[in-house]
C-alpha cells in the first residue's frame, strides 16, 4: 500500500481484477460496437463477471490518442478472468470487436489492474 495515498496497487491484490479495454473504433461503428457490448454482457451468467461498464470516450481532456471507446469489466480474482480469456465464445466476440477497430488489433488497449 502506497503510504502517502492509501491506494492499494493491483500486484499487491489477489482479487478483484479491473479488465479495462480501449478501442480506436473505425467511424460509423458505435452501433456495431453496442451489440459487440451486449453480446459480451450475455457471457456473464455462464462466466464469473462481475458489473461491466461501456461507453464512447466523453473525457473533455483531450487526450484519449484515439481511443474513442471502451469498456471495463470486472472480475473476482485471476482464475475467473483467464477462464473468460480462454472462453471460445469471448474469443469470437472478440475478433468481431477487432474488426471494427482502425488497424485490427493495434487498435486495442487491454490494461487488467
Amino acid at each position: 500500500m502506497d503510504a502517502n495515498t492509501g491506494f492499494r496497487y493491483a500486484q499487491e491484490m489477489t482479487n478483484p481484477i479491473r479488465h479495462i479495454v480501449l478501442c480506436k473504433l473505425r467511424p460509423g461503428q458505435d452501433q456495431a460496437f453496442a451489440g459487440i457490448m451486449a453480446q459480451l454482457a450475455a457471457l456473464s451468467p455462464r462466466l464469473t463477471m462481475g458489473q461491466m461498464t461501456y461507453g464512447a470516450d466523453i473525457s473533455p481532456e483531450g487526450i484519449g490518442r484515439g481511443y474513442s471507446h471502451g469498456f471495463t469489466i470486472d472480475f473476482p480474482d485471476i482464475a475467473a478472468r483467464d477462464t473468460y480469456l480462454e472462453d471460445p465464445t469471448h474469443q469470437a466476440i472478440g475478433a468481431r470487436l477487432v474488426a471494427l477497430c482502425d488497424g485490427g488489433v493495434s487498435g486495442i488497449l487491454v490494461v487488467d489492474i
